[in-house]
This record gives C-alpha cells, structure tokens and sequence, in this order.
C-alpha cells in the first residue's frame, strides 16, 4: 500500500510540475519572428494558397485626425462562395459543429466567404514582451495563475490548453482603451432594446501613474457604466481582474442605481449573469470567455483550418441602422465576412465536483490574435446550447486587433445577444486616454452612479 501510495504521489508531482513548466528553451523561442510571427503563429501560408503568409499585417498612419472607425479596405471584393443549408455539407469539415448547427435551425442562414487576409499587426513594444515571456512566464497555481510574466500574451508556442486560455484572456486590445457600445438581447421574433454601455478597460502598465503596490496582482481594470434605457440608467460595474485568481479572486463592486450604494459583486464571475444580458450571457461569457479558467480542463486538440468572422469591417458601417443588422433568429448574414484562417482548437471539460451552466466549451482561437473567436456550449445532458462568434477586425491606425461585435446564439430559444455595434452613435472607440488609478476606485465608481 504504501509504495502504491508513494507512486501515486510521484505521478502526482509530475502532473503538476507539467502543468507549472510552460516556458520554452530560448533555441524555441527563436522561432518567434522567422517561421513563427512575433505572437506564434505559423508564418507560412497553406499548401493551396487559400491562406496567404503572413507579412506584417495591416498597419497604416492617418492623415490627420485618426477616425474611431477604420474604413473598409476590402470594400470592393466579392464572395469567393456563399454556404447555405443545402450546401452546408460540403464545407462541415472547415466549421464548428455549433455553426452547422445554425444552418440546420435557419432556413435562411448563410456564410458569405471571402478572401483570407492576415490583417492582424500589434506595436513592436508588444512584441518585444511576448519574446520575453516565452522563455519566461509559468503558470502557477494548478494553471490559474501567472508568474514572470508582462503585460500580454505569456505562451506564443503553447504546450497545452491552459496556455492558450492564458494568451486570449491576456492579449493586447489597445493597452488604455474606452468604447460606447450597445448591447442587443434580441427576442425570437427579433425585437430589441439596446442597452447603451460605456466601457473602460485598462492595463496597469498603461496608467498614467503607474499601478498601486496593493495592486500587484491585477491583471487589468474594466469600468463598465449603463447609459440607457432610462430604467437601468446609473449602474455602473468595476472589475479588478486579478493575474493569480487562487490566491485573490477576482474584485468586482456594483453601484445600484436604485439603492445608491456600492457593494462587492461576487456573482460578477464564472456563470453569474452578465450586465443587462436578460439572462443571454453569463459574467465569464464577455468578450468571449474571461476570468478565472480554474473550473474547466482544457485540452489542447491541436490546430486546424477554419471558416471564422475576419476582417468585418463593414459592421462598422454608420449607414447601417440596427434594425438592418439585427434580424430574427441571427445577424444579417450580409454584412457578416467569413475567411479561412487557421485556429488553435481548446476544450474545456467541467471539473469533477464543480458547477457551471456550461459543461463543456469547445473553443476556436485565431492563431494571428489569440481571439476565442468561435464557441460552442454544451449543457449538462451534452447537448449543444450556444453558440458564439467575434467578428473579428483591425483597428489598423492604433495596431490593435478586436472585435466589431460578438454574438452568442441560443439554439434553443431562438434567442441571441449581440454587443459590440455603435452604428448609430457619435463616438465609439477611444484609444488615446491617460486614465489614473484613482479611476478605478470604488470612490470614482460612487461619484459616477450619483451624477
């Protein structure tokens, strides 16, 4: 018995030492920048060519005034190929089984597939620390946590998918950056009330001032405030999204409008309902997925070509009403570009003994950004629940990739959430702000909900 015990206790060890040893050798490392881009991504086109190599990305310098909203500059190209229900069959290798999955409940979904075009370009600086912790960072903590590691981006070679869950939680969206953006829980029938949302969203390295030392373990801060409708107008969400979430779980506060008062917001995590959501989106579905990835073993699948949201520039089209985006059941398909891409491919299996509406994710990550960027949720029974998707962009004058807006479809309901579009606002993204600490206090979050 004991030296079964003492096996056990070795075979133990080195699961963890695995799972804690995430750097590479500096000769890997190297790789980054000749056959793998300065982020880990092959380089290299594919045999056929419909992935073209990548050359840099889409970068580019404004003539003045830089615009919030980056014009199309694949305005004038056409569709290679349109994938509907009665051709879906021939291209189910190239998706999801939750995007087949909408072809089968929608008689009029549709994929329009377009060029691929590797738009993705961060800044050097960026870069530069993502070389660095390649030979650096580690996961601690059983995998929920991060040591030796700056900024964004720890594991661009991963070896398992606990890292490439760390590079999508930690990638570059702009370093300091505040959106105005509505949120759209859309009914069967396609009615909607927007919720208009102001979101901050900051890295401590990007303050003006610099972090507190109490402040060590944050990963970022995000202020989120509801500006309408008149019945949820004044809440107002602060988060201190922590880097090691075993040892401090993340912080969250809420200001009630109603009650005038701060309190802690410990829902604000894992399958807690998401902000203004009509019960859409839990708190760890935002951009995607976020937060602590300690609930969940991921499993590393491997890599794979896929048709994913690129390059979807037009969303941002301020010709476009809502109305003419937002329709029943899904999107309006005919603003939506797809491109071959190719993706790390993760899920994620609930844990013995802990609890989630999801069971089980089974996630797609663009190798170019590390974007989760298309979902599927499987329930309790294993059954496929909901499907979500980024509809990925560049916002090239500020080298920063992110998403248009992002969707999570109900295949049960006929229900969907969609955020992300401000087509009918007069500001959108603001990349040029020098917040201060002091902004993401409970004291500015006070100030805020009063006036």
């Amino acid at each position: 018995m004991k030296k079964m015990m003492l096996k056990a206790g070795i075979f133990a060890l080195s699961v963890v030492s695995a799972t804690v040893m995430a750097k590479v050798s500096p000769e890997e490392a190297a790789r980054l920048g000749s056959d793998l881009t300065p982020v880990g991504a092959e380089r290299a086109g594919n045999a056929d060519g419909s992935i073209p190599a990548w050359t840099g990305g889409l970068s580019m310098k404004a003539d003045g005034e830089i615009p919030s909203r980056p014009a199309d500059p694949f305005a004038d190209e056409q569709p290679l190929y349109t994938i509907t229900p009665a051709n879906v069959d021939q291209y189910k290798d190239l998706l999801s089984a939750g995007q087949v999955a909408m072809f089968k409940k929608y008689p009029n979904y549709k994929m329009h597939v377009y060029p691929s075009h590797r738009t993705a370009a961060y800044p050097q600086h960026v870069y530069d620390v993502i070389a660095e912790n390649a030979v650096n960072a580690e996961l601690v903590s059983g995998g929920n946590g991060l040591a030796n590691f700056q900024k964004h981006i720890p594991f661009p070679i991963p070896q398992s998918g606990l890292e490439v869950i760390w590079n999508h939680v930690t990638r570059y969206r702009g370093g300091a950056v505040q959106r105005l953006v509505n949120q759209f829980p859309v009914l069967e029938n396609g009615s909607f009330v927007p919720v208009l949302l102001r979101e901050s969203l900051v890295f401590p390295e990007y303050l003006k001032t610099g972090r507190e030392a109490a402040d060590d373990n944050v990963l970022f801060y995000f202020l989120q405030e509801v500006l309408a409708p008149a019945r949820m107008t004044g809440t107002v969400l602060l988060v201190h999204d922590t880097i090691d979430q075993v040892k401090e779980s993340r912080r969250a506060w809420l200001y009630n409008a109603g009650q005038r008062r701060v309190r802690k917001a410990p829902s604000v995590a894992y399958d807690g309902p998401g902000t203004a959501s009509d019960g859409l989106r839990t708190s760890d579905g935002l951009d995607m997925f976020n937060g602590a990835p300690d609930k969940y073993n991921w499993e590393l699948v491997g890599k794979r070509e896929m048709l994913i949201p690129y390059n979807n520039f037009k969303l941002l089209d301020t010709n476009l009403k809502y109305t003419d985006i937002i329709g029943p059941g899904h999107m309006n398909q005919d603003y939506v570009r797809y491109e071959k891409h190719r993706v790390w491919e993760v899920k994620g299996t609930l844990k013995d003994g802990e609890r989630h509406i999801y069971a089980t994710r089974h996630m797609f990550f663009d190798e170019d950004t590390w974007t989760a960027t298309v979902i599927d949720h499987y329930d309790g029974r294993g059954e496929l629940w909901r499907v979500a998707e980024a509809y990925n962009m560049q916002f090239y004058y500020h080298d920063t990739p992110w998403m248009a807006a992002e969707a999570l479809y109900d295949l049960n309901s006929g229900r969907y959430i969609l955020l992300g579009l401000a087509n009918e606002e007069r500001e959108y993204m603001n990349f040029d702000i020098s917040p201060v600490r002091a902004d993401f206090s409970t004291g500015a979050l006070r100030r805020m909900g009063i006036r």
